[in-house]
């Protein structure tokens, strides 16, 4: 059961940013600044998708430190933090790079894996067990999202700076996830 959910989310990844690619969700570069050729539809989805949902998850890792009931699980989140702040500098790094304006397509959206702002909501009025729960169910659905969402990045972009960032992001997250099992 597990690896048939595993190989239908790894599908349904592909073929969101496939589809996001395809369907001109990507915005085209000015006109006055062509995209260099080494980065394809599927790069520029992926990057403008990654930043509004690490942009997310760390609306409610900066929360934990207040609301979080096991300290473990708080330290765990400050690091996730920190961690989806540097890829957030990368990423950004990488759209300037792509010629793409920032014109944020996935804003206001809602996507597997992205923490909703009803989510950020409800987590600002809980603490204790309760948060705990929130940032736990929120941030694993996050991390196995993005990994998946690195594995198509890795299988279908084409520049070289997209896949490395993909592939060390995808690194990040599995010991994410492993500190995460270890701490709840």
């Amino acid at each position: 059961m597990q690896l048939r959910r595993n190989v239908l989310t790894r599908r349904t990844a592909a073929a969101l940013l496939l589809g996001l690619a395809a369907a001109g969700c990507t915005p085209q570069p000015a006109a006055d600044r062509p995209a260099p050729a080494a980065f394809n539809g599927t790069d520029t989805a992926w990057i403008q998708l990654m930043i509004p949902m690490d942009e997310r998850a760390s609306l409610l890792t900066d929360l934990a430190p207040a609301r979080a009931g096991r300290p473990a699980l708080a330290a765990w989140a400050k690091e996730a933090g920190s961690r989806l702040e540097d890829e957030l500098v990368d990423l950004r790094e990488l759209l300037r790079l792509s010629g793409v304006p920032d014109t944020r397509p996935h804003e206001g959206h809602t996507m597997p894996g992205m923490v909703g702002l009803d989510t950020v909501r409800r987590a600002k009025n809980v603490t204790g067990d309760g948060f705990d729960r929130l940032l736990t169910e929120s941030l694993r659905a996050h991390l196995v999202q993005v990994r998946m969402l690195c594995a198509s990045e890795r299988t279908s972009g084409s520049a070289a700076q997209a896949k490395d960032l993909a592939a060390t992001i995808e690194r990040s997250v599995a010991e994410q996830i492993t500190r995460l099992d270890e701490v709840t």
